[in-house]
């Protein structure tokens, strides 16, 4: 598995969670981008899981995810080469005989 992100916590203060991604920390107000994490209890925002692959954050008691690269402001560019040289392998129904 391709990692994206290498995603360490170090923790949680109220509504703002503290992560070290890519040896960078980052301070992230977690009411400010979600409804369901603003309207959160301290227990409920306290169970979280980083995807092993540090592409986003889950709270499964509450059934909400994030991915990482819009809250610390990273965007990445599309891989236009990879569909460009895949594209004999897909088909569509039009190509069906």
């Amino acid at each position: 598995m391709n990692k994206i992100h290498e995603v360490k916590s170090k923790g949680l203060n109220g509504s703002i969670l503290e992560l070290i991604v890519d040896s960078c920390t980052y301070r992230i107000n977690l009411a400010n981008e979600s409804e369901k994490l603003a309207q959160a209890t301290p227990a409920q925002l306290e169970d979280f899981i980083v995807s092993p692959s540090g592409y986003g954050i889950h709270w499964p008691q509450l059934d909400e995810d994030l991915a990482l690269d819009p809250l610390i402001g990273i965007q990445h560019e599309s891989p236009v080469w990879k569909v460009a040289e895949d594209i004999s392998a897909y088909k569509t129904k039009k190509d069906e005989p």
